[in-house]
């Protein structure tokens, strides 16, 4: 095939790299180009070959791409897809791995021309840094990758993003837009509120001087999920509010239960209390070893992808 399917990774971070990588892996007839605002993380995406090339220019990056994914913040995701929409091709396919979906879908319906498709995407992954630095081209294999298309998008586009996703090594899982955002609220944005809340209350405190030599792991973890960006973490709590707000009075029931046992100094209660939170957590990591085996990943050829874009024909939005 002398033709290259042309794939455009707007974001070079850890999860736009990763994915850059990942598909080199595959020896597929892929063109791979990358675009990003931070220019050292283009570079680094370039450096560790993740992509073919990389271009400032954000139209020129994507113009002639078979397929865009948006590996950007939630709160770049509606600017960037205003400044793409007159310049996609016809038959373009665009996808985003943002954490929230419902957001994502309207403004894709909005803003994106009916001769492209939008299939919406967020990755199950747990990575050990940010940036392009920390990317892996494992990161996604035997990780579930949720797979969340509007009701009035072409059935082939679902399919094309569902083969990158195998090829990328992931479990493609479809669940509704407003089912993915309430159930992220607990998994995500309810840590990362949380986490939040932990260094506020800690180093804003009037020992912080003193606590703050004997900070170890957990305390550096969990103050970590905060990232080191305040517009980004606070459009996503905002943008899923609701969501938030309901896990969060859950949160503060159970640390109120917490606090309680914690002060009626009974041990008993207290470790049975810890104990069936040991539990569910033990049951919760079974599960994930096994890959949830109630999700049945579909089988996928390797080629189907390349055969889609160039003998399948363009798709577009009915």
């Amino acid at each position: 095939m002398a033709e290259k399917t042309q794939i455009t990774i707007v974001g070079t971070g850890c999860i736009g790299t990763s994915i850059g990588l990942a598909l080199r892996q595959t020896q597929q007839p892929f063109y791979i180009v990358g675009h990003d605002k931070e220019l050292s993380h283009a570079n680094a995406a370039r450096r560790l070959q993740a992509v073919d090339k990389t271009d400032w220019n954000l139209i020129n990056a994507c113009e002639q791409a078979d397929v865009v994914i948006l590996a950007i913040p939630l709160s770049g995701v509606e600017e960037t897809m205003r400044a793409l929409a007159p310049h996609l091709k016809q038959g373009c396919v665009v996808a985003d791995t943002a954490s929230l979906k419902q957001q994502v879908v309207r403004w894709a319906q909005a803003l994106l021309p009916k001769t492209v498709s939008f299939v919406g995407g967020d990755p199950v992954v747990v990575s050990d840094g940010s940036g392009p630095d920390a990317a892996d081209a494992d990161l996604f294999r035997g990780n579930l990758y949720c797979i969340t298309p509007a009701s009035e998008v072409h059935p082939d586009a679902v399919s094309l993003i569902s083969d990158l996703v195998t090829l990328l090594g992931g479990q493609p899982y479809y669940l509704d837009a407003a089912e993915h955002d309430g159930l992220i609220a607990a998994m995500e944005h309810l840590p990362q509120a949380l986490g939040l809340a932990l260094a506020s209350s800690t180093m804003h405190a009037a020992t912080w001087r003193e606590m703050r030599k004997l900070a170890g792991g957990g305390f550096e973890r969990i103050s970590g999920l905060i990232g080191e960006d305040p517009d980004a973490l606070s459009s996503l709590l905002l943008a899923n509010q609701d969501n938030l707000v309901r896990w969060l009075d859950a949160y503060a029931d159970s640390l109120s239960a917490v606090r309680d046992l914690v002060a009626r100094g009974e041990h008993e209660p207290l470790a049975q209390f810890i104990d069936r939170a040991v539990v569910a957590r033990k049951q919760w990591l079974q599960d994930r070893r096994e890959r949830f085996s109630e999700i049945k990943a579909p089988e996928v050829e390797r080629t189907s992808l390349v055969r889609q874009l160039f003998i399948g024909g363009r798709r577009t939005r009915s």
